[in-house]
């Protein structure tokens, strides 16, 4: 490939250039260029037998849901919101999140309820 790809451009070889320092560049080229080629074709196709499960999860589905949970949420209040996502989102505990947002945690406990009571309320909504 390297002879080709020198005969091919020996238009471009320059009087005094070095012959061989020219040759093992274009040698270096063509490695550099397949070592691409591999890399994309790899990420490029998968094996036959993945591809038998692709859409098969039902991943559609949970995205849809998902959207609309985002969606209802921010039409909760911000307290609320906060609630929710701090203890049914993150997973702190009812005193941790009360310290998050710097309030008692009866309080929280409020925020929470009622939140989660509209965002169920929201999400049986038809949209």
């Amino acid at each position: 490939m390297t002879i080709e790809r020198a005969l091919a451009n020996r238009g471009k070889w320059r009087e005094g250039t070095r012959l061989d320092s020219w040759m093992y560049r274009i040698m270096r080229n063509i490695w550099i260029d397949e070592q691409r080629s591999r890399a994309r074709h790899a990420q490029t196709f998968i094996a036959e037998e993945a591809g038998l499960s692709v859409g098969a999860d039902g991943n559609q589905e949970a995205r849809v849901e998902l959207g609309n949970i985002d969606r209802v949420l921010a039409r909760l209040p911000e307290e609320q919101r906060e609630a929710v996502l701090l203890v049914m989102v993150e997973g702190f505990s009812y005193k941790e999140a009360a310290e998050i947002v710097d309030c008692p945690v009866g309080t929280l406990n409020s925020r929470l309820v009622r939140g989660r009571d509209a965002l169920l309320a929201l999400l049986e909504e038809p949209a």
